[in-house]
């Protein structure tokens, strides 16, 4: 599965390796399509607003939505991005 996590520019979100609080139940969680599947990457902070562009290297997704998490019992929002 692609992983999009490293250094990524930003235009009103970071799509890189930010840690969550030691918990790991803080911050958000983007959910990530690509070709292969979708990955979800934690991240701290604030979810970006639904529409925001968030740049991976070359690649640009769009935050289509923001939704609860995914995972069973997990309060963090999530942010879900397609390529833009």
């Amino acid at each position: 599965m692609h992983d999009p996590c490293g250094r990524a520019a930003r235009r009103g979100a970071a799509l890189g390796s930010d840690l969550v609080e030691e918990n790991g139940r803080t911050g958000y969680l983007f959910f990530v399509w690509a070709p292969t599947g979708y990955t979800l990457v934690e991240q701290a902070g604030d979810p970006p607003p639904a529409g925001t562009q968030v740049e991976d290297g070359e690649r640009r997704y769009r935050v289509t939505k923001i939704a609860p998490s995914p995972l069973p019992g997990d309060p963090r929002p999530c942010a879900y991005l397609m390529p833009a």
